[in-house]
This record gives structure tokens, C-alpha cells and sequence, in this order.
């Protein structure tokens, strides 16, 4: 799925009615039909609704929505923000279609006006104000949006939170911006949704198919991605009956320390798991028997040191190679990343402490190979970029940093996201809570070593690698709870993830 500008998202709006054709109006009938039937199947009947409406076209919907809830039985009142130079032509009609039904409560709401009390017995609309909004929310408008934020009611906003941007929202004022519990995106989400310091305004944000015009999405030129199943559609490589494990690739996993052998098991059981035909760990002498236990799939490739990783093996017979997971950044440990990158020319898989071996040794990010893959967590990214004030801050250093040195940044968060060389971003659509969890990330390093080893491009690998990863995740949360996963939960449910998505995509086509 594209990820469009709010500007795009006006264009694909306008091209719909011209070459649909539908009027402007029926289009938000459309609209307000699929956010009210969402609505109806989220909450019955039972709470009253209340509908705060503004002058523009998100008003309009709002109005539209209040009319056909009202119509499935719902008790609707609407206070709506005094026209002053009028309401938009669209509102306008949706406001007379309002009235004509005589069914539901109309106040209009002037400067003057003290504002009526909306209880936590309620739901609230929010239609206020849409995603061209370009400035702060102010006058009466703030008021209305701290009396919803103040009331303890069920919030849903109409296609994004009055007040909140469609992209940058670093010059924006936090106060006067609507605090949804759920947000209706019409047909796609907005850029700001991704961001954690927006996750207050969104809630839970879902999105809405209105039927805007297939060509003009096709066509639309964009960065951005939101990834879904439907993109790995045929991505997924099928096993051919003659194959040998010599076909999948020859993993080497340099992972762990003194302590901390448990970051090797973990990368190397999910390389095993993601289909790698060999993989060999290299590791501190004191964890080889760890290893040999833990991953008897695996072989053992004993480092010199007891207890660190100090000198890279011969790499002629692997297909891929990770480092970083659980290594430490010990002065010989670092040594021996820079020979890694001296002796390994091809994508290397970069994690954990490898990640901020490389912070330390900031010139060092220059002899990365070309299509390497780094998977930071935001801390670790900020030691690489620079501290950022916002995850829209964060997001344009990766972009950057990806372009820079020409290589692919996984980074890990709610909607994990993997920017390339070429400036493109991509969301991740699966994965829970619950992943928060030690060794986590340790798993998503080796699915993606072991994709990498399977002749996956780096950027397949990525894009691949965190949706398995987070797919397996959602999987062991549905089958205990997100409280309960542990990073070998994630592991374990890989092939399930595999065997989910290829019937997902199966039904996808069938």
C-alpha cells in the first residue's frame, strides 16, 4: 500500500470524481457510509454519539455520518462550529440533509457560546477539522478540542485527529490537537500516523476504503510504503524437490560473549528457522558447548578467546554473514569488526553491539559494504545519527543515513521501518506489543542473515525478514498472549508465519 501527502491524497480525491465519474458529494456519502458502518459494527447501538463538525469538508462527513447513525438508531446530537463566512458546499448540503431528516439535535456553537458537557457515556465524532490542516488549531476550535479531550468519551476522528498534521508536526502545538481513540483514514493512511509521539492523537487508527480511483493510486509517485501481505505475493521462494541444503546458503553467525551466548542461540535457531541450509556460529570458546546443546542444526566455529569475539574465522565458504548480537564492545571485539569489514566485502547484517562498535568509530560507517543491512532500535540509531527531538526527526536521519552510505536501515519499533539507498521507505504492517522483549531483535537479525544467504536481495531480505519476524510474533500472541511472548516464542511460530502468509496470498489470487 502507498503511503500518499496529504497533497496527493486531495489530487486522488479530485481525479476520482472527474474520472469515475461521482460527484463531490456522493463521494463523502461514500465515505460517511464506510465510517459509519465501521462505527456500527465496532459499537451498536447502545451510546449516544455526539458530533463536534467544522465549516470545512471534514465537517461534512461528520454531518453525513451523524444523519445515517441517526438512521440505525443511534441518539445523535450535533454541535457544530458557527459558519461565520459559511460552510463548505458539501457541508452545506449534508447540513440541509441533516435537518430535512429532523431527527437529530443541532446546535450551532459561536465564539460566545459556552460549551455544552459531553459525558464519558458517550461517543464523540470528531469532525472538525481534515488533513489540510497547515497550522494550529485556535479560538473557539481549541476550546472544542480541549472539552473533548477533557471528557472522558469514547473518541473517533474522521479521517485524521483535528488539529494534527498530515506529515511534520514539529512546529505544531500539542495542546490543541484532538486525542482520538480511534481514527477512520479514509482509504489510506496519513505519513504522521507512523511516529510514537503521535500515537496519543491516532489511537488506534484503522482504514476505511472509500473507492478512490485506481489509476490515480497506481500512477502516484511516492517514497513510502505500508507493507501488507499482498506485497510478498509470489515473493516467497518455493523449495525445488532436487535441492541439497547446499542450495539455501551457508550462514555465518558471530555472536555472543561471556554471558551472553544466548543472543548466538537465539539469531542462529531463527536462521535455521527461515529456511538457511547451513549455519555456523562463531563464538567465545566458553560458549561452544552452549551452542553445540542449545543448536545441535548448527556448528560451532570457536573464537581464540574465552570470552569475546577477537578475530574474524575464514569466510570462503559462507553465503552471508551477521555480527553484533550479544558481542559486547570490548577493544579486541572491536578489532575484530574492523578486519570483518576489511575481509567481508559483500551486504553484511549489523546488530546490536556491532551497531554501536560502529557509533564509537564513526569513520568506520564509510567502509560498510554496499547494501549492507543495519537494525538499530531507536537508542541505538540515535548513537549512529544523532540524537533527534521526534520520530519524524529520527525518520528523516534515516532516510539519509541510508543514502549516505548505501546501505538498508531496519528500524525497529511499532511500525518497524527499512529505508534504502534510493531514499525509499518502507512500514511494517505486523508485529504486537508483546515483541518488546529481550532477544527480539537477536530473531530478526537471523531471519535476515538467512534470507540474505538465500540469494534474497538486501532489500528483500528486509522487507521480508521484519514482516516474518513480526507475522511470527502476532502468531504467538494469538495463541497465548502479547504478556507472555518471549523472543523464543518468535522463533518458534517462523514457519507458521511462512505457511500463513503463503495462504493469505494464496486467497489473495485464488
Amino acid at each position: 500500500m502507498k503511503i500518499l501527502t496529504v497533497k496527493q491524497i486531495r489530487e486522488a480525491d479530485a481525479f476520482t470524481i472527474k474520472n469515475e465519474p461521482v460527484k463531490s458529494i456522493d463521494l463523502m456519502e461514500r465515505a460517511s457510509l464506510a465510517a459509519s458502518e465501521w462505527i456500527f459494527k465496532k459499537f451498536g447501538t447502545e451510546k449516544p454519539v455526539v458530533v463536534f463538525a467544522g465549516r470545512g469538508n471534514n465537517g461534512g462527513d461528520g454531518l453525513a455520518i451523524a444523519r445515517i447513525l441517526s438512521g440505525k438508531g443511534y441518539k445523535v446530537r450535533v454541535l457544530l462550529l458557527s459558519p461565520g463566512s459559511g460552510l463548505s458546499e458539501d457541508a452545506s448540503i449534508n447540513l440541509a440533509r441533516l435537518e430535512e431528516a429532523g431527527s437529530v439535535e443541532i446546535n450551532l456553537l459561536k465564539e460566545e457560546d459556552s460549551l455544552p458537557e459531553a459525558g464519558g457515556n458517550e461517543i464523540i465524532l470528531d469532525a472538525l477539522f481534515g488533513s489540510g490542516l497547515t497550522r494550529p488549531i485556535e479560538g473557539k476550535a481549541l476550546e472544542v478540542v480541549r472539552k473533548i479531550n477533557e471528557s472522558g468519551a469514547t473518541v473517533i476522528s474522521v479521517d485524521i485527529p483535528s488539529g494534527l498534521f498530515g506529515e511534520d508536526n514539529s512546529s505544531n502545538d500539542p495542546g490543541s490537537i484532538v486525542k482520538a481513540d480511534y481514527t477512520l483514514s479514509f482509504q489510506l493512511p496519513k505519513l504522521s500516523f507512523f511516529f510514537g509521539e503521535n500515537r496519543i492523537y491516532t489511537g488506534c487508527w484503522e482504514i476505511i476504503p472509500i473507492g478512490l480511483h485506481p489509476s490515480y493510486l497506481e500512477g502516484a509517485e511516492t517514497s513510502y510504503y505500508y507493507l501488507d501481505h499482498g506485497f510478498f505475493r509470489g515473493a516467497v521462494r518455493k523449495r525445488e524437490k532436487f535441492s541439497h541444503k547446499g542450495d539455501y546458503g551457508h550462514c555465518l553467525v558471530i555472536s555472543g560473549s561471556y554471558g551472553k551466548t544466548g543472543a548466538a542461540v537465539l539469531a542462529a535457531k531463527a536462521c535455521l528457522r527461515t529456511g538457511a541450509g547451513l549455519v555456523t556460529v562463531h563464538t567465545p570458546s566458553k560458549g561452544t558447548e552452549i551452542i553445540q546443546v542449545s543448536v545441535p542444526e548448527s556448528m560451532a566455529s570457536i573464537d581464540s578467546s574465552p570470552v569475546v569475539f577477537s578475530g574474524v574465522p575464514g569466510t570462503e565458504t559462507f553465503s552471508a554473514v551477521c555480527a553484533g548480537p550479544g558481542i559486547g564492545t570490548a577493544g579486541e571485539t572491536q578489532k575484530a569488526l574492523r578486519e570483518l569489514l576489511k575481509i567481508w566485502r559483500e551486504p553484511l547484517v549489523l546488530d546490536a553491539d556491532a551497531l554501536n562498535i560502529l557509533s564509537m568509530n564513526r569513520e568506520w560507517f564509510e567502509e560498510l559494504p554496499s547494501g549492507s543491512i543495519l537494525t538499530p532500535h531507536p537508542g541505538e540509531f540515535d548513537r549512529m545519527a544523532g540524537k533527534s527531538g521526534s520520530g519524524y526527526e529520527r525518520h528523516l536521519k534515516q532516510i539519509e543515513f541510508s543514502r549516505k552510505y548505501g546501505v538498508y536501515v531496519v528500524l525497529k519499533g511499532a511500525f518497524t521501518s527499512v529505508t534504502s539507498p534510493d531514499g525509499e521507505c518502507y512500514f511494517n504492517s505486523s508485529g504486537n506489543p508483546g515483541m518488546a522483549t529481550g532477544g527480539s531483535g537477536d530473531v530478526l537479525t537471523g531471519i535476515i542473515v538467512s534470507l540474505l544467504a538465500q540469494k534474497y536481495s538486501p532489500k528483500m531480505a528486509s522487507l521480508l525478514g521484519v514482516f516474518i519476524h513480526g507475522l511470527s510474533g502476532d502468531i504467538a500472541a494469538g495463541e497465548s498472549s502479547p504478556e507472555s511472548i518471549i523472543a523464543g516464542d518468535i522463533t518458534e511460530n517462523i514457519g507458521k508465519a511462512f505457511k500463513k502468509l503463503n495462504l493469505m496470498n494464496h486467497e489473495k489470487t485464488g
